[in-house]
């Protein structure tokens, strides 16, 4: 008997009132610890699948910076700001620079240009 023939997970080696009761699991059958896994959504109040959907991955992923609160953002990115112009390191506008600046607004980065910045 060749090796394909005297394996026992081989449905041709079965009686068919067999296979049909496994078929009939739709493969449930060799997933049975399945009902003891808590990660299995099937096994899970449709509520709670619910509420974990909507969080949309953010559960798994909770300590960064978007998912800090604003005054929690900016008190971090203020010290950051401090940090860099007590190095040296940060950009000073000069007034006439800041003015520029306001006056462009949004425009190019829109694509739009002012017929002076072409």
């Amino acid at each position: 008997m060749s090796a394909a023939n005297s394996n026992p997970g081989n449905f041709a080696n079965r009686p068919k009132e067999e296979v049909r009761e496994i078929a009939s699991k739709g493969g449930h059958a060799s997933h049975s610890s399945a009902a003891n896994n808590p990660g299995n959504f099937a096994n899970r109040p449709k509520e709670e699948v619910r509420e974990i959907a909507a969080k949309g991955g953010h559960a798994s992923h909770s300590g960064g910076f978007a998912s800090m609160d604003p005054e929690k953002q900016r008190e971090i990115a203020s010290m950051g700001g401090k940090a860099a112009h007590a190095s040296g390191h940060a950009h000073e506008f000069t007034s006439e620079e800041a003015r520029e600046a306001g006056r462009k607004g949004g425009r190019v980065r829109g694509g739009v240009q002012d017929e002076d910045e072409e």
